[in-house]
């Protein structure tokens, strides 16, 4: 891994720890707390707020603008991983394991893999 790329995992794995020591927190103190107290529901909310603000962001071209709206659908994704008891790192390895895979192949695979776990 290059040093950037473990750099951006360290930065990942330092929020992830953050969001974790804040989840039992007073929620009139901390956002991540408030999130965490109202459940899982709000927080898949946010995550549609945003994943909403980051396509409007793109379609307006505004570079800046997207760079931080990604970074809010990013922290609220983190904040919903860290609500099914997963870390960024269980994102990384799975992307690690389609390195290599066309968009198509992989999407195939899953296609299988559902079809087997169903029994159809």
């Amino acid at each position: 891994m290059n040093d950037q790329l473990q750099g951006s995992n360290d930065t990942l794995a330092r929020l992830a720890e953050v969001i974790e020591s804040r989840r039992g927190g007073d929620p009139e103190k901390s956002y991540v707390a408030r999130l965490f107290s109202k459940g899982t529901d709000a927080i898949l909310k946010k995550i549609g707020e945003e994943a909403t603000e980051t396509v409007m962001a793109a379609k307006d071209g505004d570079r800046q603008k997207l760079v931080c709206e990604v970074a809010d659908l990013w922290f609220h994704s983190m904040v919903a991983l860290a609500a099914f008891d997963l870390k960024p790192a269980d994102v990384l390895a799975e992307l690690e394991r389609r390195e290599g895979l066309s968009g198509l192949e992989e999407f195939a695979l899953r296609k299988v893999r559902q079809r087997e776990g169903d029994g159809t």
